[in-house]
C-alpha cells in the first residue's frame, strides 16, 4: 500500500543473550539441584561452542537477575530459591529483556472502555491528552503461583484502532502486537519506578490491604519518530518484585 512503512526486519539476538536464555531455562528448570554443580566457563565454552567472552557476558546477565552468584576462587553457584525470596527478578536494560519478562510470566488482559489518561500519570510523563485512549487491564502471574505478581493497566493511542481490534488479549505483549498490527517499531522506552500506597482496587487485585506499599512501574513506548503510542503502569507488591541492574566499573 502506498505510503505504508515497510515492516521492520527482525533483529537477530546477540549470542550471549541466546546463551543466557538457555542457561536461565536450565536454572529455573532445576537442572542444578546442588548449587555447586553449575558448569565452569571452560565447560560452557565447549558445550555451547562459544567464546569465553560470550560465556562471561551471559553469566553477567544471570548474575544481574539474581539467579547465580560468582565468587572469586569459588566459581559460579546457583542462588537458592530462598535467596531469591520467590520474587520476580527483572533486569531491564533493553526491549529484549521486557520480552523475556513476558515469556517467563503469563498475563491475560481484558479490554475496558476507552478513557483519558489518568491525571496523575499524564502529569508525571508530561503529556496533556485530550482524547480517550484504548485501555487494557490484566493480572500477571508466574507459573505455579495463585497470587498475581502484578496488575497492569495499559493505554494505547487512539490512532491505533485497527491494531487494537486485532489484539489477542491472551497473546504476546501489547506493544509487540501494536508493532505488528500497527506497522510501527519501538524506538525507545522510558521507565519510572515509584513506591506508592495501594488503592482499594489494586489491593484487592493483589491480595493486599488498602494502603499497603506497592511499586508502580510506569513505561512509555515511543516509535522511531518519537511518537508515544503506548503507556503501561504495572503495580507490584514489594515482596514479589526485585529490580536489578548490572553496572560495569570502568
Amino acid at each position: 500500500m502506498a505510503g505504508q512503512k515497510p515492516a521492520p526486519s527482525p533483529k537477530k539476538k546477540p549470542r550471549y543473550l541466546e546463551l543466557a536464555d538457555e542457561l536461565r531455562e536450565e536454572v529455573l528448570r532445576g537442572d542444578y539441584p546442588d548449587p555447586g554443580d553449575f558448569p565452569t566457563e571452560s565447560v560452557l565454552c565447549k558445550k555451547f561452542d562459544v567464546s569465553r567472552f560470550t560465556v562471561r557476558e551471559a553469566l553477567r546477565k544471570l548474575t544481574s537477575e539474581g539467579l547465580i552468584a560468582r565468587k572469586r576462587g569459588s566459581g559460579t553457584i546457583v542462588q537458592p530459591a530462598t535467596a531469591r525470596a520467590g520474587a520476580l527478578h527483572q533486569p531491564l536494560s533493553n526491549v529484549g529483556e521486557i520480552l523475556q519478562y513476558a515469556r517467563d510470566t503469563t498475563i491475560s488482559f481484558e479490554k475496558l472502555p476507552p478513557q483519558e489518561i489518568p491525571a496523575k500519570i499524564a502529569e508525571q510523563i508530561s503529556i496533556a491528552p485530550k482524547r480517550k485512549w484504548f485501555v487494557f487491564h490484566g493480572k500477571r502471574r508466574k507459573p505455579g503461583r495463585n497470587r498475581p505478581i502484578a496488575v497492569t493497566v495499559a493505554w494505547i493511542h487512539p490512532d491505533f484502532a485497527d491494531a487494537v481490534d486485532r489484539i489477542d488479549i491472551d497473546g504476546a505483549t501489547l506493544f509487540g502486537q501494536i508493532e505488528e498490527y500497527g506497522n510501527v517499531s519501538v524506538g525507545r522506552v522510558t521507565q519510572d519506578i515509584q513506591a506508592i500506597a495501594a488503592s482499594k482496587k489494586f489491593a484487592a487485585d493483589l491480595g493486599l490491604e488498602e494502603g499497603d506499599p506497592i511499586l508502580r512501574i510506569l513505561r512509555c513506548y515511543f516509535d522511531e519518530d518519537d511518537r508515544l503510542f503506548e503507556i503501561s503502569a504495572s503495580y507490584h507488591p514489594g515482596e514479589r518484585f526485585a529490580y536489578s541492574m548490572h553496572i560495569e566499573v570502568d
